[in-house]
């Protein structure tokens, strides 16, 4: 089975940083990313890692965390991390990790396997 865990978030003030993380299992992917998904509004990719066919990563992010957030793998292949900085009250939302390729909005329910998330909060 799929299993996603994702942890790090919390509430801080503008400006200030987050680091996320996630641990998954029961699959072996070429891409991962990191959705969110803020109070009425749809689930977006905003960062996501691939790796092509001869090993070689490459990261893709959204114009909107673009220069502030960088995604990273661990040694375990399904282990991602999402450092944020500068964080803005626009980024508050639920944050959550999947083997999936895709930057910008995604249904949620074209994937199956989500984890709890984990929320960020980012007061002015």
């Amino acid at each position: 089975l799929v299993h996603l865990a994702e942890s790090g978030g919390g509430s801080v003030q503008a400006g200030e940083s987050l680091r996320l993380s996630c641990v998954g299992s029961g699959f072996r992917a070429n891409c991962m990313t990191w959705f969110r998904q803020a109070p009425g509004k749809e689930r977006e990719g905003v960062a996501l890692v691939y790796t092509n066919s001869t090993g070689t990563t490459s990261t893709f992010y959204a114009d909107s965390v673009k220069g502030r957030f960088t995604i990273s793998q661990g040694k375990a292949r399904n282990t991602v991390y999402l450092q944020m900085n500068s964080l803005k009250p626009e980024d508050t939302a639920i944050y959550y990790c999947a083997p999936h390729c895709h930057i910008g909005p995604m249904r949620a329910q074209d994937f199956a396997d989500w984890g709890q998330g984990t929320q960020v909060t980012v007061s002015s």
